[in-house]
Order: C-alpha cells, then structure tokens, then sequence
C-alpha cells in the first residue's frame, strides 16, 4: 500500500532510533504508517504501538500494517491521553510528528484547506468543538487572544473584529469564506496564503494541539526509560518552543537558584541530554519533492536515566 501522506524527514527521523536494542517503539501520531511501517521494517527485533485520534488513518494504517501482524498495536485516541496509560514495556522509543497530515490538508470535507466549503479543522471527527463553533460563536475578545497567542497576528484585533461584523450578519460556513476575510483584513503578499497564521490559530484551539505537547511532555518526563529516545518534529516557533525548553530542563544538572553563590542542589538532575545541539531540517532533495516539508524541525532526546 502506498501512503496518502508523505513522511517528513523520515531517513532522519530512522536514523535517530538506530540504537534501539529492545522494546517497544510509540508512534505518537501514526496518521498513514508512513514513518510506523518504515521503523517496522528496518528495525525487525522492536515491537510498535501506534496512536491517532483520526478514524479514517486508523482504518488505513490497520492494513497497511497488517504484514506486520503482533508486533504493531493501534489505539485511538489523543496521545497526550493515550500515551500516559499505556502498560506495554519496556517503551525505548517515541515519536510525534505534530503536523497535519496531506490528506487532512488535501481532502475539502475536513475543512482544513483554504478552499474548502466546509468549516471544521477537527482532527477527530467526533470531537465537539469544530472551527464553525470557534468561528462564530467565540466572543470577540477571545477571537483577539487566539490570533495573537496562537497565531501571532500583528493586526489580531482587527482580523477578530472583520470575523465578528461578518459573522454579524450571516454566519460563516466556509473555509473559503472565512479565507476571504484574513485577505482583506491582511492582503496578499508573497508565497504564503495571508489566512495561514489565522488557519494555523484557529486550529490549535479546535484540536487542543499545544495542550497535547505539553501532556506528552509531563508523561515523558513523569516516566521513562534508561536509553530511551524521544524525536519530536515540530512545524512552527510555538510547538518547537514547548519541546525546546523542555529539553532544555531535561539536560539541566543543576538547578539551584542562578544567584546562588555554590551549588547545593547536587548537581545531578539531568535526566539525559539531547542528540543533537540544532534541530534537523529537511534537505534540497526532501524539499524538491515534498514542499511542505520546508518548517519541519526534528529535535532527539536520549533519557540516560529512569523515572
């Protein structure tokens, strides 16, 4: 079976778990098995456990996985709720690739795209809260708060304000529509599609995707294994800062107060370190093919210690 969705960075993303020994591996955000079925391939003496909250990738990824019969388990749900009851060990690997997938962007009836007739952006299409709700039921000045905090809209007061007089007078239904708005409001200028930022925002809020990094960061933390490797790749400044700073409070020794004249603390609260100092973009040859791939960051953490 071939993919519907181009794996990022995937021979980088291989590569960062070429010391496995033993265990399981947790695809944090299984989506078409792109990655999944690469790592079962190369990797023949670990055992995998797949999440997503997306029904129809699951569906698909269950086949496709099939040849690998009981060394793949699927569940599906959020990862930051799945992940942390999780009873399989030892786990020694886990990967979250925080993205939308191409067929989520792609397919019109998810709502995702610019294009779209549709206003939902759910990547579970169960969950309650769709970006009609968010679009024109959230009351102005949370408009304000989402585009400036999760989109980082210069003019967020404005955007916010164009949704509300519109949505005034009729609601919005559309992507399309709503796409129209952030073009009048921000106009058009160079590659980047002016609603991006506020697409960007509004879908954040409607998958709770920050909230999910943060929960599967305090499960790391909370638990984990001597040697076991963690690779995160982000798509913007706001996911790649909680992984970040996080790692950076992982590989921290000491943690007595910066003013402090000597250490006290013991010096030993560095729970590993990362792999690499700089996060790993895609290549010439990666981007030629999958342009999407252009934002992608892969940062690695390797636990020295157990929880």
């Amino acid at each position: 079976m071939q993919t519907p969705h181009i794996p990022v960075l995937l021979e980088e993303v291989l590569e960062s778990f070429k010391e496995i020994k033993e265990g399981y591996f947790v695809d944090c955000t299984l989506g078409y098995a792109g990655h999944s079925s690469e790592m079962l391939k190369r990797y023949g003496h670990i055992r995998h456990i797949g999440i997503d909250r997306d029904e129809e990738a699951l569906v698909f990824s269950q086949k496709r996985l099939e040849p690998f019969g009981e060394r793949s388990t699927l569940y599906k749900g959020t990862f930051a709720k799945v992940f942390p009851a999780l009873t399989e060990s030892p786990i020694m690997g886990v990967l979250a690739d925080f993205g939308v997938s191409s067929l989520q962007l792609d397919k019109m009836e998810r709502g995702f795209s610019f294009n779209s007739e549709t206003l939902d952006m759910r990547m579970d299409a169960t969950a309650p809260l769709s970006a009609y709700e968010v679009v024109n039921a959230y009351p102005k000045e949370k408009l304000e708060y989402l585009f400036d905090m999760y989109g980082e809209i210069k003019p967020y007061k404005k955007l916010a304000a164009a949704i509300v007089d519109a949505r005034s007078r009729a609601p919005i239904n559309s992507a399309k529509e709503l796409a129209r708005i952030a073009v009048d409001v921000l106009g058009s200028h160079g590659k980047i599609h002016p609603a991006t930022l506020m697409f960007q925002a509004i879908r954040i809020e409607v998958n709770n995707e920050l909230g999910e990094i943060e929960g599967l960061l305090d499960a790391l933390e909370e638990k984990h294994y001597k040697d076991e490797i963690v690779s995160l790749i982000t798509f913007h400044s706001l996911e790649d800062r909680l992984v970040k700073n996080r790692f950076k409070k992982w590989s921290t020794s000491c943690i007595c107060d910066p003013q402090a004249m000597r250490c006290t603390c013991g010096n030993d609260y560095a729970l590993g370190k990362p792999i690499r100092r700089k996060p790993v973009t895609a290549g010439k040859e990666e981007l030629k093919k999958n342009p999407r791939s252009r934002s992608a960051k892969l940062r690695s953490f390797r636990f020295t210690k157990s929880s």
